[in-house]
Parts: structure tokens; C-alpha cells; sequence
């Protein structure tokens, strides 16, 4: 269990936050390790926890100044107002169809497919001539975090990619590619904190006795994985473009095809 609980924590803290979906890869590399099932997913679940913890880390005087300013500065008011507009439509859709996702979707073929599909888009969305007038979280509305927050729906197909559901919206929207990936960073936070908290109330009975320890090291690997990641991600957006993440996508969801299909 030690080496499955560092190759979980390493795949969840490098994938997280690229557009290549962390549930998805976790789906399929619990698959060739045998690990499958309900404690599987409440697994995989709470470690993606540990890598958003990143975010806050690696933006935690950011995140300071606005929680301080709260009650008493419009624009931190405006901030948290628009991570929950961005929150708010998928909850409502991930509350309504968690028991169906689970039973029809978290398999490798279906995320074979979310693959091939999420690196499609990117190729669409990079083709567009897009009108980028945002340049900064700040500078955001309220109508372009609610269109992030419904492009974040995708992300209940597991291998579509919720960092790459929230950064194609926040460009269809007008956001700059930093400010964009900036944002799908600052989203993560109650969203991937309510659904971590949500499987381990529906799912706790599932673990078995000396989970924690491994928890706690997968856990931890992907929260030290994800914090380089992030800043990694940050300096790769401000001269590249998606392209390279969509063929990875594209590849990556036909190997998994064939290899099904054998």
C-alpha cells in the first residue's frame, strides 16, 4: 500500500491542475494496480484534496488580504462572490447525478472517451480568434464566472478535465491565458473542498483500519507534487498555447481504447 499510495499522490499532484483531468488518470492507474471500487474512489477523491491545498498555499497572501478586506473592500467582496457563482452550477449538477456518475462513468472507457473529446476542444478553442479583454481575477465579471461555472460541469465526466473545462470557459469569456488558468486555480478551492468533504460523508464506512497513514502520504506527495506543478503551469501559459496538453489528451485516450478493446 505505500507505493500505491505514492504513485496515487505523485499522478493526482501532477495532474491536477494541467488539462489532462486528475480523475481520470487516477481511474485508470487504479485500474492497472488492481485497486478498484468504492474505497478506491474515496480514495482518489481525498487525495485531490491535498493538491488543491496548494493552491491556497502557493496564494495564501493573496488569499489572506481578500478574506481580511472581506467586510469592508467591494473588490475582495466581488472576489469570493465570483468563486461562487463558478461553484454554485456545479454543485447543484454534481449533487443531482453523483450516484449515476459513479455507476456509469468512472470506468476507462468513458474516460478514454472524455479524453479524446476535452483535446478536440482545446484544438477548437485555440483556433478561435478570441477578444481577450480580461487581465486579471480582479478585473473579472459576474456573467464570466457563472459561464466558467457551467463549462466546470464537464468535469463531472471523469477524463474530461475540470482545469481544462474552467480555463477553455474562462477564454471563450475573454480571459487572458494566465489570468484564465489563474482563475480555474482559485475555483478549485470550494469546489474540489465540497466534494472531498461530500465522498468522505457519503463514503467513510468504506475505509479500513490504517487508511489513514496512507491517506496522510498520498495525501501529502500530492500536495508537494501540485505545489510545483501550479508554479510550473504558471510560466508554461504566458508563452504557449493548450495545443501540446490536447494531443497528449488525444493519444493517451486511443492507447486506453485499443488497450480495451484487445
Amino acid at each position: 500500500m505505500f507505493w500505491m499510495a505514492v504513485v496515487l499522490g505523485i499522478v493526482e499532484g501532477l495532474t491536477e491542475f494541467l488539462p489532462i483531468s486528475s480523475t481520470g488518470h487516477l481511474i485508470v492507474v487504479s485500474e492497472l494496480l488492481q485497486f478498484t471500487g468504492r474505497r478506491a474512489e474515496a480514495f482518489q477523491i481525498f487525495i485531490q484534496l491535498g493538491a488543491i491545498l496548494a493552491v491556497a498555499w502557493e496564494y495564501r497572501q493573496r488569499l489572506t488580504r481578500l478574506a481580511l478586506d472581506l467586510s469592508r473592500a467591494p473588490r475582495a467582496r466581488a472576489f469570493f462572490l465570483r468563486l461562487f457563482l463558478g461553484f454554485l452550477p456545479f454543485a447543484a449538477v454534481g449533487l443531482a447525478f453523483h450516484e449515476g456518475l459513479l455507476e456509469y462513468l468512472f470506468h476507462p472507457a468513458p474516460v478514454a472517451a472524455a479524453l479524446i473529446v476535452g483535446g478536440l476542444l482545446i484544438f477548437v478553442v485555440e483556433a478561435l480568434p478570441l477578444n481577450v479583454r480580461t487581465h486579471d481575477t480582479e478585473s473579472m465579471n459576474w456573467k464570466q464566472a457563472l459561464a466558467i461555472g457551467l463549462a466546470q460541469c464537464l468535469a463531472l465526466w471523469p477524463g474530461f478535465s475540470r482545469s481544462a473545462a474552467t480555463i477553455l470557459g474562462g477564454l471563450g469569456t475573454g480571459l487572458d491565458r494566465r489570468t484564465a488558468t489563474e482563475f480555474s486555480f482559485f475555483l478549485a478551492l470550494p469546489t474540489m473542498i465540497g466534494a472531498t468533504t461530500y465522498s468522505l460523508y457519503r463514503n467513510y464506512r468504506v475505509f479500513e483500519p490504517g487508511d489513514a497513514l496512507w491517506l496522510g502520504l498520498a495525501f501529502t506527495v500530492s500536495f508537494l507534487v501540485a505545489w510545483a506543478a501550479i508554479r510550473w503551469l504558471l510560466r508554461y501559459v504566458a508563452n504557449h498555447s493548450f495545443r501540446l496538453f490536447a494531443w497528449y489528451r488525444i493519444v493517451l485516450g486511443a492507447i486506453i481504447l485499443i488497450v480495451l478493446g484487445r
